[in-house]
Formats: structure tokens, sequence, C-alpha cells
């Protein structure tokens, strides 16, 4: 059963107190009125209100006071000002100070209705964002205890809040998007958009259009006016990932954005201004690219204000572990499934493994294990062959019997057979001789589940 929201009234007119208890408690609402500020701060410390109907001519601290006072709270309710003597200034005030509205007496009970709606759901909705971004906090978080963790950790708290554009290096899969993000949150525009744009998936004929945006009619498919990345990203950040696979052409129109802060979008005539920090990444040695005329020098001499290496998962196999355990709870509550673990031996196996796909295959690995895997606990079996197929050093031997061995084996050699079969067991079981039954029975033994 849902709560009725807390409602504050604050009015030295008892007469107004009572009217707008009775008609908000009529309306499902908990309604309670105080006459003063002082009485109004010292009950909201309780914190469970939502809005405030708070007047502007009170005895003691009068409302725009009081009305500071609450917006310095941790988690202020919405505030609708009340005045009987109301003027442009005043109101404009209020507003500066944070208020949801203004209204002025004799008060119109259906008014005030709608307005504390309204607020309410104001108030959740920046309650829902608040969870969201510190959802999103939780999983753009840079993990790991390694030196080169640490360090980039440390990196990213200089850099976050200034302007400076920022150059990220490193192998696909290493994080470079996560590290972009982290430089969002952390930094003065943490406020505003990130908007993202992968350079090498859009085709070269519309990357500008992407870029700058277009009007209708420019060119053969534009049925539409188009807001480009740069524009969306005004007062954040615009993230050019792959920035080493744009065309030179397109490099040269975005060093002039780099430079001036506006552009035309394609097709128009109309400048438009633009506040937005860049933050690019590649996997390519640009300097070899410049080498070889593929990128222009002075564009990377603007994007490279402030450069960032992030590291392939092979020089930090230490997070590992915590790397593993933090995907595993992410998926797990993803898919609602009970919180798995990784047993030591199978751990082990992760940390020799190379990772040429790096944070990313490891991602994807458990993402597998948590909708494949039936049990609770990952064990070596478990894995997939070419975790063994690829480990970088002679494994000391992962399992502790004769038994366990010959599972895995077993393991691999069926699930090679099915992947072939399409997951058909008919197929499947006439291939490695064996009846349908047995097979399901040797399935449900070795831990393998067919996939939806």
């Amino acid at each position: 059963m849902t709560l009725p929201a807390h409602i504050l009234i604050v009015d030295d007119e008892e007469g107004i107190r009572e009217s707008l208890g009775s008609i908000l408690r009529d309306e499902g609402y908990h309604a309670e009125a105080v006459a003063s500020g002082e009485e109004a701060l010292q009950r909201l410390a309780a914190g469970d209100v939502e809005v405030v109907l708070l007047d502007i001519w009170l005895k003691g601290i009068d409302g725009l006071e009081t009305l500071g006072r609450i917006q310095s709270l941790a988690h202020p309710p919405a505030v609708i000002i009340i005045s009987g003597h109301g003027n442009i200034e005043t109101a404009v005030r209020a507003t500066k100070l944070g208020a949801f509205d203004f209204v002025e007496k004799p008060l119109s009970l259906e008014r005030i209705t709608v307005l504390v709606r309204n607020a309410m759901q104001q108030r959740h909705l920046q309650d829902e964002n608040q969870n969201l971004r510190a959802e999103l906090g939780q999983r753009h978080q840079v993990i790991g205890d390694s030196v080169p963790m640490k360090a980039l950790r440390q990196q990213i708290a200089v850099t976050a809040p200034t302007n400076g554009r920022v150059l990220i290096y490193g192998e696909s899969g290493t994080g470079k998007e996560l590290v972009a993000r982290a430089l969002h949150a952390a930094s003065l525009r943490c406020n505003g958009p990130f908007v993202e744009m992968n350079c090498a998936a859009i085709p070269e004929e519309l990357i500008e259009s992407e870029l700058f945006g277009h009007v209708k009619g420019s060119f053969s498919g534009a049925t539409e006016d188009k807001i480009g990345k740069f524009q969306k990203a005004d007062g954040g950040t615009l993230f050019l990932d792959e920035v080493g696979d744009m065309s030179l052409r397109t490099q040269s129109k975005v060093l002039r954005v780099l430079e001036q802060q506006r552009f035309e979008p394609v097709g128009s005539n109309q400048t438009v201004t633009v506040d937005a920090r860049v933050i690019a990444a590649t996997n390519k040695n640009i300097e070899q690219e410049i080498s070889r005329g593929a990128f222009r020098q002075d564009l990377f001499y603007r994007l490279n204000v402030i450069p960032f290496l992030v590291p392939p998962l092979r020089d930090h196999k230490t997070d590992i572990p915590a790397l593993a355990r933090h995907f595993l709870a992410e998926f797990c509550a993803d898919y609602g499934r009970r919180l798995k673990e990784i047993s030591p031996a199978a751990l082990d196996i992760l940390i020799r493994y190379p990772w040429p796909g790096n944070v990313r295959e490891l991602r994807n690995l458990v993402e597998r294990m948590v909708i494949m895997c039936p049990q609770q606990r990952i064990d070596p079996h478990h894995l997939p062959p070419e975790l063994f197929r690829g480990a970088s050093e002679s494994p000391q031997q992962p399992y502790a019997t004769l038994q366990e061995a010959r599972s895995a084996y077993e393991r691999e050699f069926i699930l090679r057979k099915l992947q072939e079969n399409r997951w058909n067991m008919s197929q499947t079981a006439l291939a490695l001789g064996l009846e349908r039954s047995h097979l399901y029975r040797k399935l449900k033994s070795l831990g393998i589940a067919a996939p939806d």
C-alpha cells in the first residue's frame, strides 16, 4: 500500500492553513501546517515532506529566506510560493532560489491541487533521475587496485574538473568509453549530456550530417531537419570514439569547430554556436597515421591536450578477480539470478588466459556464464574450451582429481558437438553415439544448459 504524500503548509493566517489543509486531505494527501519559517525548518528536519506551500510574508524569517534554507537541505522538497502581494521581482527571486512555482492570493484551490500534483511528479522524476545517475555511476566505475588502474583513477580525478580535451589510447575492449564516461561524471558538466559517436561505424557520406546535423532537403534522403552530435552535446561532453578512422575531409571540419566553437549544419547558412568538451579515443597509433598522411597533425595537437593510456587487461591481470566478481553481480542482478561465485581454480584459469579482447571479452564471458551455468558456483569445467587452449602459460593442474579432468574434457567435446549441430539434441545424440535420454542426463551432470 502506498503511503499518502506529506505536504507542509507554511502560512501565518490560520484560515488559509485550515482551508488548504482540508482540501489537500480531501485529495488524499497527508497535510500538516505551521505558522512560521522557523517551525517549517524544524519540521523539515524529519525529512519526509515532499511539497511545501510557503507564504512569502511571515513573522520572523520571511518566505524567501526560508526558501533559501530549504534549498540547502540534503534532499529538499518541492516548494510552491504563496503571496498576497505578488510582483514580478519577487517571483523571479523565488524562481532563482529554486521554487517550483509562484501563486498569488486569493488562492484558487483547484489551481493549488494541480500545482501540488505537478510538483509531486517533478520530484518523483528528479528522484528517479538521481537513482539512475547513481546506478550509472556504479556501472561505470574503473575497477581494480593494480598500479595501472590506481594511476588511471588518479588521472581522471585530476583531469575531470577541467575543460581540457582528452585523447584516450588503448586496444579495443580496454574500456576507453568507460574512462570517457568517468571523466564526464566527475566533471563540472556532469549535469549536461554525454553524447557518443563511433566514427568507424558511420558511412563517410553521412558522418558530417551525424556530427553537424542537416536541414531538410540538403541531400537525397534528408526528409526533415536533424540536430547533430555537436549540438546535442552543448553544455556537456562529446565522445568521439575511434577518431583515427575519420576521413581527412571530416577531420578538417572538426578542427574548425574545435577552434571556433561554431559550425553550419549541412545545407544551412545559419551558424550554430556550441560549448561542448570533446573527448576522443582511438586504438590506432595516431603518430603513424600522421606519418602516412591519414590523420591531420593540427587536429592531433588539438585533441591530444591530455593523453590517457588505458592498459590492456594482460598488463593488470591482478584485477581480473575483482572485475569478474563485479560483472557477476551486475549480470546476476540484470537477469534476476542468485549471486554466483567463481571458484579459485576457475579464477586461476581466467588469470592465465591472455584476453586478446581485453575487459570486453571478460565481461562477455561472465555474462555467458550467468546465463548458461545452472550452478551457483562456476568451476573450471564450466569455462569454455578456448580459455584452456589460449592460456599464455602452461597451466598448473587446474583439476584436483582425474574425474574433474575427465568431466572437463567431456564437457568441451559435447559443447563442440552441440554447437556443430546448432543445439539439435537428436542430431547431437546421433553424432555422439548416445541415446537422446542419455545425452540429457549427461548435460545435466555436466552443468550444460541449452540456450533459450
